[in-house]
């Protein structure tokens, strides 16, 4: 019987379509190891993520690999397309897949250290050269959905949740940036979206390479928030110094980094809301071309 980890389990408690599919789980396995001639290792339960069922295996042929059941999420729905599109640079090779089950098998990052392990400066370089590889313009027709898609999303679960908004005002103009910055984005490509250091691990067919990408087509300056977040002493300290430079590597204009990062922690759905984020959103919002009051 395959282990299920404990934070997979705790992230599917509440949710009826995530409850069929965890129930499910096991088989799906079982299907799946057989139908790959696999050996399967342990689960990961390690602190990076709990939206997945991942592995260690070893194919037939003595080959390492990984193999990765994907909750239900909207954000991360053409994963698999993604990774085929990228084929491997820079991110994991995309294996074998069964895009019904969202079940992929993957590259083995070996010796698969996450780049959380080094300082956040460092992580600042390697994150930059990544993104700049992988933001390519997907022919069409392709599958993809455009940025607009996710943040409507969020827009639709912060107005549903008013009646606790800490700030209404700070909301108010994060959700209209959350509306205005997809539509405004003049070279659209291919995003991440998700790509922080926890999502980038030491591999041997290149140094780093990307994981768990969340695929829209959109504005290059959103894929440096991840990333940024994923940073918060230095944000709260210091944001104008950390968004320039980030910005910099990455040859983007930083003024619109900014104001992805104040419409993200003032308006992004969420279940609490925490001083740090709006901290962060006051202090981002200070610096902000906008001819409104906040």
């Amino acid at each position: 019987m395959p282990i299920i980890p404990e934070r997979l389990a705790a992230a599917c408690a509440g949710s009826p379509e995530h409850g069929d599919w965890l129930a499910l789980l096991p088989a799906t396995i079982r299907e799946l190891e057989a139908r790959w001639s696999l050996t399967l290792g342990p689960p990961f339960d390690g602190k990076e993520g709990s939206c997945a069922w991942v592995a260690p295996v070893v194919r037939r042929d003595g080959v390492r690999a990984v193999l990765k059941l994907g909750l239900p999420h909207m954000e991360a729905t053409h994963e698999i397309q993604a990774l085929r599109f990228w084929d491997g640079d820079p991110a994991v090779l995309l294996l074998e897949a069964d895009a019904d089950l969202n079940a992929m098998l993957l590259e083995a990052c070996e010796p698969g250290t996450v780049l959380r392990e080094l300082p956040e400066e460092e992580q600042d370089v390697v994150i930059a050269g990544l993104l700049k590889r992988l933001w390519r313009k997907p022919e069409a027709p392709h599958p993809f959905r455009p940025l607009s898609a996710m943040t409507l999303r969020w827009a639709v679960e912060t107005n549903a949740s008013s009646a606790v908004w800490p700030d209404a005002g700070l909301v108010r103009e994060g959700l209209r940036l959350l509306e205005e910055l997809p539509n405004t984005s003049s070279d659209p490509v291919l995003l991440a979206t998700d790509l922080h250091a926890g999502n980038v691990l030491r591999a041997q067919r290149q140094p780093w390479l990307v994981i768990d990408p969340k695929p829209f087509v959109g504005d290059r300056a959103y894929d440096a928030t991840q990333h940024l977040f994923n940073c918060p002493r230095r944000m709260l300290s210091d944001p104008d110094t950390t968004i320039r430079r980030f910005a910099d590597l990455l040859e983007i204009d930083p003024q619109r980094v900014r104001r992805w990062m104040f419409a993200r922690s003032a308006a992004e759905p969420r279940n609490i809301w925490t001083h740090d984020s709006l901290t962060l959103a006051r202090r981002l919002v200070r610096g902000l071309n906008s001819s409104r009051n906040v």
